[in-house]
């Protein structure tokens, strides 16, 4: 015990150094990936700032401070549902290990994370509207073509974007693809299996446009796109300036609402593909989903855009 704490006595009364070599000792001892260690260290900061404020020894704290806790995430600092529960999660972790340390009992175990409301879908675009988007930037950007019309026409994340290297792009049998890795793989799990979209011509054609007029002479390895900013030029692209690519596009077509991001090209993809009369299964290979029933909420967007655009109730306006 006493390489992970150093003084117990101290760490009881709260001092500010101990509390961080318990937090460090804590964030050391989890099997988990660098994002989420990032993530704990992050959200167990303002539980520690928070016990600060209640001028309460570690050792002083039972369920109901916990309960305190998780209101104060949610009406004081207004954070939303989802980031109160992962709050939640790094505090029902951190007291998991502490009881198994023999520090402190759990007290955390059980609480719940709140439920999360979606208060709006995302948007998805019409035939018409994706091939407005994709005039928007036809000769204004190969770069920024090359993404968007890919991200519709394969229904790629915005990760996937931002991680693909030109030499992802390769044949199986005879069919053009891309390798996908993305959410949930780290860049150490590249080549271990990886998931593909296939890269029909009206796909592919806009990347080797750019590829050849920017960036001739890209070697395999190098991203399939670069940023042109000054600091990060040559550089992978951030999945924040992918986002902004888009949402600058879907805002110049008049879709504006927060309902519009670079998700809604995914959605688009799922939706063209059932107008389209592709099936559900084959929307779900597309999108790479690992079960059917995520997929299933396309069915649900696309028989709600059914039922607006073919309302029953019009009908009635030429009986009486």
């Amino acid at each position: 015990m006493d390489s992970v704490i150093v003084n117990r006595t101290e760490i009881v009364r709260g001092s500010k150094n101990e509390i961080e070599s318990l937090k460090e000792a804590f964030l050391n001892g989890q099997n988990v990936k660098e994002s989420s260690r990032n993530l704990y260290n992050r959200t167990l900061r303002q539980f520690f700032l928070w016990v600060g404020r209640t001028q309460k020894a570690l050792s002083d704290l039972n369920r109901v401070d916990i309960l305190e806790y998780k209101g104060y995430l949610e009406n004081e600092l207004k954070l939303s549902p989802l980031t109160v529960g992962s709050y939640i999660v790094a505090l029902r972790k951190f007291y998991e290990w502490t009881e198994a340390e023999k520090l402190y009992p759990n007290i955390a175990k059980g609480i719940k994370t709140p439920p999360r409301s979606q208060t709006f879908e995302k948007g998805f675009l019409s035939d018409t509207k994706s091939r407005e988007l994709l005039s928007h930037f036809e000769g204004v950007s190969l770069r920024d073509y090359a993404i968007v019309n890919l991200m519709l026409r394969t229904g790629l994340r915005t990760i996937e974007v931002a991680r693909a290297t030109v030499g992802d792009i390769c044949f199986m049998g005879e069919q053009r693809v891309l390798k996908v890795w993305g959410k949930g793989k780290t860049e150490g799990e590249k080549g271990k299996g990886f998931n593909f979209v296939v890269l029909t011509d009206k796909s592919y054609l806009p990347i080797r446009n750019y590829l050849e007029a920017v960036r001739k002479g890209a070697k395999s390895g190098e991203p399939l796109f670069t940023s042109t900013s000054h600091q990060n030029s040559g550089q992978q692209l951030t999945t924040r300036t992918i986002s902004g690519i888009c949402k600058d596009g879907l805002k110049a077509i008049g879709l504006d609402g927060k309902e519009y991001t670079a998700h809604s090209l995914r959605h688009t993809t799922a939706s063209s593909l059932l107008e389209h009369g592709r099936n559900l299964i084959e929307v779900q290979h597309v999108l790479r989903h690992s079960s059917p029933t995520t997929t299933q909420i396309y069915t649900r967007m696309k028989e709600k855009e059914i039922r607006l655009r073919e309302a029953p109730e019009a009908a009635l306006d030429n009986a009486f």
